[in-house]
């Protein structure tokens, strides 16, 4: 039978031994070993922390442990000697093909670097204190390496979309199209759906892009910017209704007008004239709608009135006193040539009105009726029309339209001899 130990030499063995800190040359050396068993480690704990690492295609998959392991071998070259080379963490990213940063966000590459961090920490947490100091300080050079990486994508990303849209803009104003608009406007995010408008007005001293999509946005509308000097252009979509998912559902609420959106996005426009072009079908008819805006924005100083925005239908007969030629168009089109279709009968009392300065006695002698008959005529002449001859400013509209049809009426008859 033994004799026990000796209380002292009891003690000496459970004191665990005291192992003997690694010098930063072999603890270089030990990581160098272990730097593939870290990757996969990594690999895995990705597979098992990160459900969309798991649904990545493979090629994508392939690309994110690139990323990793180039982070754990470039903090190995890091810790051993951090002074010669204080970028070598931004280089981590440069092993990722370019689409990888459209696919994997800013977050989910943080959600990368914790989960390398975590792997590294556990495998070497029985290092010295210097080497889990390292390891947080690399950590924070690797986070904010991601979040530059990503803040230079998204600025490049910002000026290629203001190129675009300017291009796109462009391109609507001119009326020159081809096949890769509709892919450009794509590629904008453009959220707007059926009928667009354009508005054109001043641009302000300090003009804010962000604040003005944002306030488009809450009129469920959105808009395609383009800045020409002091003018600056709108062409604006309105978002889809929502429809209802069945039919006890609640109807959709009505659209706004492109008025009312064009009034919501007044304030951010500079002092001066703001004009709302006509509604077309869709961005391929925009350019209509932006030519007529840009010629009322030039004659607009010559409209009396203070509308703001002010709808580019209203000034019909300065546009076509400057020699528009779209204005020309409409006014006959929608005023003369329906008259004249109709009835000249009507024609001829809206022009003897206009002419006998809208007096309905004067014009009631000269066409031999009662002036009810002259009145119940202008109302069917509005009703037919959509103007009212009373009025002094659509009493202008009217007569630049009789002009304008006269001039291209060879068939017109002549006014008769007012009796005496």
């Amino acid at each position: 039978m033994s004799t026990p130990a000796p209380p002292a030499q009891q003690e000496a063995r459970a004191k665990p031994v005291a192992q003997k800190p690694r010098t930063k040359p072999e603890t270089l050396a030990w990581l160098r070993t272990i730097s593939g068993e870290l990757s996969t480690a990594t690999l895995k704990r990705l597979d098992d922390t990160l459900p969309w690492y798991g649904g990545m295609p493979p090629g994508r998959r392939s690309a994110v442990g690139l990323v990793a392991q180039a982070g754990i071998s470039s903090f190995i070259s890091w810790y051993d000697d951090p002074k010669s080379t204080p970028w070598i963490a931004a280089d981590v990213f440069g092993a990722a093909p370019r689409e990888l940063l459209r696919s994997v966000s800013l977050q989910q590459t943080l959600q990368l670097i914790r989960v390398v961090v975590e792997v590294v920490e556990d495998r070497v947490k029985s290092g010295s204190e210097d080497l889990r100091e390292a390891i947080l300080l690399y950590s924070r050079e690797i986070a904010f390496a991601a979040a530059d990486v990503y803040a230079r994508a998204a600025e490049a990303r910002g000026l290629w979309d203001a190129r675009l849209e300017a291009l796109v803009v462009d391109s609507i104003l001119s009326g020159e199209y081809d096949d890769e608009l509709p892919s450009r406007i794509a590629a904008l995010g453009w959220h707007g759906h059926g009928a667009v408008a354009v508005l054109v007005g001043t641009t302000p001293r300090m003009l804010d892009v962000d604040v003005l999509r944002r306030a488009a946005r809450h009129m469920t509308a959105d808009v395609l910017i383009g800045v020409q000097g002091s003018r600056l252009v709108l062409v604006i979509g309105r978002a889809a209704p929502a429809r209802p998912d069945s039919d006890n559902a609640e109807p959709a609420e009505p659209q706004i007008s492109f008025m009312e959106i064009a009034s919501g996005l007044a304030p951010h426009f500079g002092d001066g004239h703001l004009v709302l072009g006509h509604e077309v079908p869709g961005l391929v008819d925009a350019s209509k709608s932006a030519r007529a805006a840009l010629a009322g924005f030039a004659v607009a100083r010559a409209y009396r009135a203070n509308d703001r925005p002010i709808q580019v239908d209203d000034l019909l007969p300065e546009r076509a006193l400057a020699g528009d030629p779209l204005a020309r168009a409409t006014l006959i089109h929608r005023i003369y040539q329906p008259l004249r279709n109709h009835s000249v009968e009507l024609l001829n009392t809206l022009w003897t009105y206009l002419d006998n300065g809208r007096s309905l006695e004067a014009t009631a002698r000269e066409l031999f009726v009662h002036p009810n008959t002259v009145r119940y005529r202008l109302k069917r002449i509005s009703e037919m029309i959509g103007w009212d001859a009373t009025g002094s400013r659509e009493a202008l509209i009217l007569q630049a339209a009789l002009i304008l049809g006269a001039i291209q009426d060879p068939e017109l008859p002549r006014r008769s001899e007012p009796t005496r």
